[in-house]
């Protein structure tokens, strides 16, 4: 039987140093440097997730991270204010001038960004 005590997930970045300085005072996530020498997110009652660097790094052309808020307009304002530019899209998952998909009840309104190293966040209404 596969057995295992824990799950954890993790993400390349080019830039270590840019990343602990994004994740920790944009996005506000308590960031520590484990034993390898990669950076933490410290997630409340969940497990970590580990961003290590990856010289031949390529952005994830996915959503690697969602981070779940309970206002999605005042999370976008606070965020625009610390320089975050939200994707916009069209057809589908269509954005407004706010970078906000609405989903009219068919799911969460969700907003995508991107970190420095060119993957994809997206905050998402609880």
């Amino acid at each position: 039987m596969f057995k295992y005590s824990s799950v954890f997930s993790g993400f390349s970045v080019n830039d270590l140093d840019k990343a602990e300085e994004f994740y920790s005072n944009i996005l506000e996530f308590s960031v520590k440097t484990n034993a390898m020498g990669y950076i933490e997110l410290d997630i409340p009652d969940n497990n970590n997730i580990i961003i290590y660097p990856k010289p031949d790094h390529q952005p994830a052309v996915f959503t690697v991270l969602n981070i779940p808020v309970e206002n999605i307009d005042e999370a976008v304002n606070h965020l625009v204010k610390k320089g975050i530019q939200f994707e916009q899209y069209e057809g589908e998952i269509a954005t407004d001038e706010k970078g906000i998909c609405r989903s009219d009840g068919k799911g969460p309104d969700i907003a995508w960004f991107k970190d420095p190293a060119g993957n994809i966040i997206s905050i998402l209404k609880e």
